[in-house]
């Protein structure tokens, strides 16, 4: 039988320097986080104009619809009547379809009923919008690309 020196000295964990993240970088990115929260804050305080939100212009064109979507992508627009204005596939509707989810989804927070109409709006200088009168929620549509904003757009012709 062979004995086992039950006292040999435990051995550490052994770093390897190109595993870890050099010192310098994260001191970098604490400046950078650091500096941007500064600059938020001064932003804040001084009540500083905001400069990224979308124009402001008269509407030219407003109407009230009813969003149906499905997690497959397949979404349906209807008139507050109920009569169908667009039937749009899975491979056609997944932006419709997104926008109602988020649309129930801050329904269901505030909560709300879910199926009441949400209004599309056309201004003057040409941008679409989706607004929710049930909760305050609006979207500038032109914000998610020409393509997006075309499907609603089609609505407003």
């Amino acid at each position: 039988m062979t004995q086992m020196d039950t006292h040999q000295p435990q051995t550490r964990f052994k770093t390897n320097d190109r595993d870890t993240i050099p010192r310098f970088l994260v001191r970098a990115m604490f400046v950078l986080v650091m500096t941007v929260l500064a600059l938020v804050t001064y932003a804040r305080l001084t009540d500083m104009p905001l400069s990224a939100t979308p124009p402001v212009s008269d509407v030219l064109i407003e109407r009230s619809v009813l969003l149906h979507g499905e997690i497959s992508g397949a979404a349906t627009v209807t008139e507050p009547d109920g009569s169908v204005i667009l039937d749009l596939g899975p491979d056609d509707g997944g932006f419709v379809s997104g926008v109602y989810r988020v649309i129930v989804h801050e329904r269901a927070k505030n909560r709300v009923a879910l199926d009441t109409p949400v209004t599309l709006r056309r201004q003057e200088n040409g941008r679409v919008s989706i607004h929710d009168p049930s909760t305050g929620w609006s979207a500038d549509l032109m914000g998610f690309g020409i393509d997006n904003a075309r499907v609603f757009a089609r609505l407003l012709q």
